[in-house]
């Protein structure tokens, strides 16, 4: 009874968190959104068992929310949290695409004619999806996860112009730093 309650409560998560990222006006807010909605997917998965593809689910779409939003400040040269945007263009459009777009998929849904089990299921399901998912790919994954990391690190260096050693110089006890001055360029 708990996990059903969970397993809702995780699914309205989900929606809400998903549509929030078109209401939201701002990227780093959008970028939050759509974290939480995976997350709540991640949960939700973990609640059927599936630990293996609820915990990757979780980490990839922390990590992949966490490069967006260091990939924001490098690339865009903004503040995400205070630039304020629109995920949404030409609002009447999108929203009768997403309408329809879910009425098509729901309709299939509930009209398409599912295939009946054949064979018994593997003793640990969750062991068998993972070795499906991931199998010959395992090597790529395991080089790929370093690069990332270190991809977001050279993305926060690059895109941060100052630092405390700018400011400061070697003493970091000296007080007040070198700050650029409001209306001016000078340091």
């Amino acid at each position: 009874m708990l996990t059903e309650i969970i397993f809702w409560v995780c699914a309205v998560i989900t929606v809400a968190a998903g549509a929030a990222v078109f209401w939201v006006d701002s990227m780093a807010r959008a970028t939050y959104a759509l974290a939480i909605s995976f997350v709540a997917v991640g949960v939700a998965l973990l609640l059927l068992q599936q630990n293996y593809v609820g915990v990757v689910t979780i980490l990839m779409m922390v990590m992949e929310m966490a490069v967006m939003a260091v990939y924001m400040v490098m690339f865009m040269g903004m503040n995400p949290a205070l630039m304020p945007m629109s995920m949404v263009h030409d609002k009447r459009w999108a929203l009768a695409a997403s309408i329809g777009t879910f009425m098509l998929l729901a309709a299939g849904i509930l009209m398409a004619d599912w295939p009946s089990r054949r064979g018994t299921p593997s003793v640990d399901v969750t062991r068998a999806l993972g070795e499906e998912l991931m199998g010959p790919k395992m090597l790529a994954m395991i080089v790929i996860s370093p690069v990332m990391v270190a991809t977001m690190v050279a993305g926060i260096v690059l895109a941060v112009q100052r630092t405390r050693y700018d400011r400061f110089g070697d003493d970091l006890k000296t007080r007040p730093g070198r700050d650029p001055q409001p209306g001016g360029v000078g340091r």
